[in-house]
Order: C-alpha cells, then sequence, then structure tokens
C-alpha cells in the first residue's frame, strides 16, 4: 500500500508541478476544476451508490454552475455563492456534525445533493481568486491545511488521548488538533517572517490588522480545516463506505485529499478580499 501512495503521489506532483510553474494561470484552474469535478462525482456515488454510472451528471451540473457564473459579467453571483458555502460551514456544519450518526442520509440525501451543487464550485472560485492574488498567496493558503493535517497526525499519534469526535472519526484527537494549530501558528510566523507581505494572506493580514487578527485568523481556517476533514468522514460512514473512491491508488478518491480545502478556501478567499 505504501509502494503505491508513493507512485500515486510522484505522479500527481509530476503532473501538477509544470502546470504550477510553467504554464498559465488559466491551466491551474484547469486543472482544479478537473479535480473537483471528480470529487463531484464522488459526492453523488456516496450520496446514491445505486446510481453511479449517473454520477458524472451530477458533476455536469457543477461543471454548468461553474461556467454560467464565469460567463455572467457581474462577479456578485460568484461572491453571492462564496457566501453561501460560508454560511453554511459557520452555522449548519457544527449542526450536523454534533448530530454524529444520529442522522438519516436517506432523508437528508436531497439537501446534500444541494450542497455540493454550492460547496464544490465554490471551493473552485475560491482557488481561482486567490490564484489571481499570485501563486505565492494560492500554495501559502492551501499548505495551512496541510500543515494542520500534518500537526494533528504527529502529536495526535504521540499524545492524543481525548477523543475529538470518536463516532465520526475515532483517529482524531483534542491534543492532535491541538498540536496541528500550533504548527499552523508557526507556519503562518515564518511566513510573515520570511516572505513578502503582500505575497501571503498572512503577512497581508499582520501588517493590516496586527498580529492578534492574524493569528485569530488562523484559528480559524485551521478549525475549519478540521470542519472539513470530520465532515466528510461523517458522509462516509453514513453511506457505509472506507473512502470516498479508488481514483487515487493507495489515497483513496479525490474528495478524501480535498475535504479540509472545501471549507476554508472560501473564507480564506473572502479573508483576503478584506484587505
Amino acid at each position: 500500500m505504501l509502494k503505491t501512495r508513493i507512485i500515486t503521489a510522484l505522479v500527481l506532483l509530476a503532473v501538477l508541478l509544470p502546470i504550477l510553474f510553467l504554464l498559465p494561470a488559466v491551466y491551474i484552474g484547469a486543472f482544479f476544476l478537473v479535480a473537483l469535478l471528480a470529487a463531484a462525482w464522488e459526492w453523488s456515488c456516496l450520496l446514491a451508490p445505486e446510481a453511479r454510472r449517473a454520477a458524472w451528471l451530477y458533476a455536469f451540473f457543477c461543471l454548468t454552475i461553474i461556467l454560467f457564473l464565469l460567463g455572467m459579467q457581474n462577479t456578485a453571483w460568484q461572491f453571492s455563492l462564496l457566501i453561501s458555502a460560508v454560511l453554511f460551514w459557520f452555522f449548519v456544519a457544527p449542526f450536523l456534525l454534533a448530530k454524529g450518526m444520529n442522522l438519516s442520509l436517506q432523508k437528508l440525501r436531497p439537501f446534500y445533493a444541494v450542497l455540493g451543487l454550492i460547496v464544490l464550485p465554490a471551493t473552485w472560485f475560491a482557488l481561482a481568486f486567490l490564484r489571481e492574488l499570485g501563486l505565492v498567496f494560492l500554495l501559502s493558503s492551501m499548505a495551512l491545511v496541510w500543515v494542520a493535517d500534518i500537526g494533528a497526525y504527529f502529536v495526535g499519534k504521540a499524545f492524543g488521548k481525548r477523543k475529538l469526535a470518536i463516532q465520526i472519526s475515532p483517529g482524531k484527537s483534542v491534543e492532535g488538533a491541538i498540536g496541528g494549530l500550533v504548527l499552523c501558528y508557526v507556519y503562518a510566523l515564518l511566513c510573515v517572517m520570511y516572505l513578502p507581505f503582500e505575497s501571503t494572506l498572512f503577512g497581508a493580514w499582520a501588517i493590516r490588522f496586527g498580529w492578534v487578527p492574524m493569528f485569530l485568523m488562523v484559528t480559524l481556517l485551521c478549525a475549519f480545516s478540521i470542519f472539513g476533514d470530520l465532515f466528510e468522514s461523517q458522509l462516509k460512514r453514513l453511506a457505509g463506505v472506507k473512502d470516498s473512491s479508488n481514483l487515487l491508488p493507495g489515497h483513496g478518491g479525490v474528495l478524501d485529499r480535498v475535504d479540509a480545502l472545501i471549507p476554508t478556501m472560501p473564507i480564506a478567499a473572502l479573508l483576503a478580499g478584506l484587505v
């Protein structure tokens, strides 16, 4: 399994790195679009496993929404989509997560179907907006999610005792979440110290609002990266599956890899708009 994971990761890097550093920005937008359409296909499969052949229709709906909003001359519609996604993560997602496994996927299937058509396109627009602010701006924002995950994994392995959400994800611990947050603080501090202020979200916030608001922003993004991970874990458990798909050998599905980005990137995009 480890060998398969490494091979898959190397293939993805071989595709992604040239797109990031050698090609115009439109190509990274296309890469993100393919990834999110694959995630939409997996989302549909989780909601209706018996209709996997029709799942591409759901992905097509996501594509249609993105292309329609891109074609609109007024960006207010794109902003409204981002706001809708963020409002869900702030006010509805915590309620659903608090329910643990006391939910019925069959009853909530229409809700989740509509939800995916909001949060997945919103993630794409958020990534596209962050890329417009600069490649370093985009990558440093995305990297915060990975730093939080790495910190949570290793600290949780070493010191984790109190379960964070035992029904949804038994492997996650409170200590791991705190460790991930602390590592995110260190990461944001290094970005501010060693990169131009305007090139990262953390530097822009530190120079515009000060250090305390910047660290509060990091806390917020780290917390919602955990929310995204837990939300997808809850959805998979409700669907009775371990991975969202096997599209990425050794890694599960695309949704498994981007779950934490889905809430954090729209929030990061809105926070970037404030500076």
